[in-house]
């Protein structure tokens, strides 16, 4: 199959053409890449490259689109998510996110169709795997939401549908193409990669020294109710993840994120805490808190005020340092997974896992 032209670097590009005997120079490589990843409304070069180099090497590569299927805003908070129908006829999200900056936006990417990590508590969970996307279906949603935004898009986060490491190959090109100069020109640094707690992938993402931040969804730094909550974590347990981890700040020099999604009477107790200093010592975290979804088939439901304000004065008191972040676009069906959700219908509530 011949690859699309969102998904190749210049220097991809040059290769792909002089092995079909099309002769392209690198800095008409360069320029074809650049307008092909040029924003919609942007003045393009009328003649890139010479028209017969053009058309021979165009005719070299894939020019689908992806189908816009549903747009849903939520009106609380700005959230936009897009669902959107790829090369097999599945579809798959991705979520406009305002910033506090004015007209400044991160967008939040889907790495598959559905996932196959079966997270208890999560939307895209119930779904199942359907596959993995594209390295070029990524890049296009993203370039799809940042066409449509009020301002500039400047951050991608990996944490829609799917789990990216579970999709390594594709991902990492992904972001590469997505913060390539001759790309859409995120800078590495604002693109961030999220993770259940793959540990052989987290090792080979440490050893390629990747540029991108990376998020390790824990919930529970209790062993037993991870297993629960987080099936993957029956093949990855706890301390391996930590020295994975370990390895990985030691490598970056900086505080990894840990993310935790706060169920009331489920994960707010002190004895996370206790774990927590237990498993992850000697390893830099910063813990950033989500509270879960409401309106949910699974009897998960959002701590109360007293019972969220109880474990952060027990964070404090520990030297645990948090941020407490922002669940959007629920109202809307903007938050993860919820949109496709919508669109299947889940199994029955699995047993309540505390």
């Amino acid at each position: 199959m011949l690859p699309h032209r969102l998904a190749l670097l210049p220097a991809q590009l040059v290769a792909h053409a002089h092995a079909h005997g099309v002769a392209l120079r690198p800095d008409e490589a360069r320029r074809m890449v650049v307008d092909a990843h040029a924003p919609a409304g942007t003045v393009r070069r009328r003649n890139p490259v010479a028209r017969r180099t053009h058309a021979a090497v165009t005719a070299l590569l894939r020019h689908d689109a992806l189908e816009v299927v549903e747009r849903a805003t939520d009106p609380a908070d700005g959230f936009v998510k897009v669902l959107l129908r790829g090369e097999h006829g599945d579809v798959f999200e991705a979520v406009r996110i305002p910033l506090h900056a004015p007209g400044r936006f991160t967008v939040c990417l889907s790495s598959q169709v559905g996932c196959a990590m079966a997270c208890a508590f999560c939307a895209t969970g119930r779904l199942g795997f359907g596959r993995h996307l594209h390295a070029w279906e990524m890049v296009a949603a993203l370039e799809l939401v940042r066409d449509e935004a009020p301002g500039r898009v400047t951050g991608v986060v990996f944490q829609g549908q799917g789990e990216p490491l579970h999709n390594y190959d594709a991902v990492m090109h992904a972001a590469k193409l997505l913060s390539d100069p001759n790309g859409a020109r995120i800078a590495a640094r604002n693109i961030t990669i999220s993770t259940v707690g793959l540990v052989p992938q987290i090792r080979r993402y440490t050893a390629e020294a990747q540029p991108y931040r990376l998020i390790v969804s824990l919930t529970t730094a209790r062993p037993a109710l991870r297993r629960r909550l987080l099936p993957v974590a029956s093949g990855f347990d706890l301390l391996r993840l930590a020295d994975a981890l370990r390895e990985h700040t030691r490598a970056r020099g900086e505080p990894i994120t840990l993310a935790w999604v706060l169920m009331g009477g489920v994960n707010t107790g002190p004895d996370e805490i206790e774990r927590l200093r237990e498993v992850f010592d000697g390893v830099p975290f910063v813990l950033n808190l989500i509270d879960v979804n409401d309106a949910r088939p699974d009897g998960f439901a959002r701590a109360d005020e007293a019972e969220r304000n109880t474990f952060l004065d027990r964070l404090r008191a520990a030297g645990i340092p948090f941020r407490r972040r922002y669940s959007g676009g629920a109202a809307r069906h903007a938050a993860c997974g919820m949109l496709a959700a919508t669109r299947q219908t889940p199994p029955a509530p699995t047993a309540d896992p505390r």
